[in-house]
């Protein structure tokens, strides 16, 4: 891979978002629709969330719920039972209660290798690229990378063939 390409280079421009407000079905209906991973949550162009096909999977998930045990006239939680995240998602009704936040993003300029390492590190399929206002211009996915890594190895392999 090139390690000086841009994040601008490979990135998509247009880009699917949702407000905080929107619906989890209507969220649904637009990653399926749209065969994306993950959608940006926006206010005023600003990124405040994601909203991922994991978050929506999660939903589905089996919940085991918190575990109380009563002392005197108090009741305790047993550690390690029940899990708010996974409830906070299977009970969302908007993206702003499903999205997952805080959201990493990268700049226009900053190197597809920065993109791929934050993705790598946190196990992401997608991240926001934003301007110096923190406006979003676009989204670098896997598959962009992907693409960008086919593409050189092809070129280098042509090249290759001809010597």
């Amino acid at each position: 891979m090139t390690v000086d390409t841009s994040v601008e280079k490979i990135m998509t421009r247009s880009v699917i978002t949702c407000t905080a407000e929107t619906d989890v079905g209507e969220v649904a209906q637009l990653i399926w629709e749209n065969d994306v991973s993950s959608i940006p949550v926006t206010e005023q162009g600003k990124v405040i969330g994601m909203v991922t096909d994991y978050d929506l999977i999660s939903r589905q998930t089996e919940y085991d719920g918190p575990i109380y045990v009563p002392f005197i006239d108090l009741y305790f939680q047993v550690p390690g039972t029940g899990d708010p995240e996974q409830l906070r998602r299977i009970l969302a009704t908007t993206a702003r209660e499903l999205m997952s936040y805080p959201v990493r993003t990268v700049h226009p300029g900053d190197t597809v290798q920065d993109a791929a390492t934050i993705m790598y590190e946190l196990r992401i399929n997608a991240i926001p690229v934003v301007d110096d206002d923190e406006q979003l211009v676009g989204i670098v996915t896997r598959a962009d990378i992907v693409q960008m890594i086919a593409i050189e190895e092809a070129r280098y392999l042509a090249e290759q063939a001809k010597n």
